[in-house]
């Protein structure tokens, strides 16, 4: 499958990896649901939860689609091979996928706005380390 995906795409053009061209979407919406998390927290108005919600909503809708993609790359680019970032990777799309569901729940539920910043806070940091592990597969030391 993964083979087919790639030459079809590069029959038209396209031959970079995939993965790249979605992870801003649920990484920007993880930013933005911590940013406004923060502005609710320090103004303790819970109004501007409501936008982390739509935010941590467009993160998991895209996240999906994400770590396919970030599936079909690994497969496609580095056959497959485990190493200590793919593993780390792997645990914290886990993990993020899991903190976003949450923290819709919660917020739905009405939770404070002290819990709902811990939870995008946790969310922020998966963000930052599955860009970090990102970068030192691609860019490696």
């Amino acid at each position: 499958m993964t083979e087919f995906i790639f030459s079809t795409l590069e029959a038209i053009g396209f031959a970079h990896p995939l993965h790249p061209a979605l992870t801003h979407i649920p990484m920007g919406m993880v930013i933005g649901c911590f940013f406004f998390g923060l502005v609710a927290f320090v103004t303790r108005k819970a109004v501007f939860l409501k936008t982390s919600l739509h935010c941590s909503v467009l993160a998991l809708i895209f996240i999906i689609p994400t770590i396919f993609a970030g599936y079909l790359d690994w497969q496609q680019f580095f056959g497959g091979t485990m190493s200590i970032f793919i593993t780390i990777k792997i645990v914290l799309a886990i993990v993020l996928t899991l903190l976003l569901a949450y923290s819709i729940r919660e917020n739905i539920q009405g939770a404070g706005v002290g819990k709902m910043f811990l939870l995008y806070t946790l969310c922020l940091a998966c963000a930052g380390g599955l860009g970090f592990s990102g970068g030192e597969i691609i860019y490696g030391g």
